[in-house]
């Protein structure tokens, strides 16, 4: 598909959307009081695996659901600002991120840009492993004030959730 294409088809499907839309928000705060970390993966759908509805949660996304920096000025935010109480993370099984390691993906990158990248890929090798090291490093984070952290990697197969 050609990006004129798929800009026609993405608009046209928003004046669909805005014909029937109705702003039923009065806050960004969300409902549950909860805020989501997972896998920018198309084929993750957050929402749907955890039965949640527009307006329930702060769903951040990045490649690998990892916690960066930026992962954690969001969580922060989310806590002190906007409500939230509880944090999901969420890897998956069958993640880009772990079929690769730090230097070749910092090297693919250079081969196809010219330059070196800037910023922490932050590959891993296990999707259990990391979400346990990520679980710990907010429930380590002085800013991240509510400690209601849970683990889980979602089985791209079956579409279960496993606890952490």
């Amino acid at each position: 598909m050609e990006a004129a294409q798929l800009v026609a088809k993405i608009l046209d499907a928003n004046r669909k959307h805005s014909s029937n839309y109705t702003n039923s928000f009065t806050s960004a705060e969300p409902k549950l009081e909860l805020a989501v970390v997972t896998c920018m993966d198309a084929r993750i759908d957050p929402l749907k695996i955890l039965g949640l509805s527009e307006g329930d949660a702060h769903i951040l996304r990045n490649a690998g659901g990892v916690v960066s920096e930026d992962t954690i000025r969001s969580l922060v935010i989310s806590q002190l600002l906007l409500s939230t109480k509880y944090i999901i993370l969420i890897h998956h099984t069958n993640c880009g991120m772990a079929s690769i390691d730090e230097r070749t993906a910092a090297d693919l990158i250079k081969q196809q840009t010219g330059l070196e990248f800037p910023y922490k890929i932050m590959t891993f090798r296990d999707p259990y492993e990391d979400t346990r090291a990520s679980v710990a490093i907010l429930a380590n984070n002085p800013f991240i004030l509510h400690k209601n952290i849970y683990g889980f990697v979602y089985d791209i197969d079956t579409g279960l959730l496993n606890a952490v």
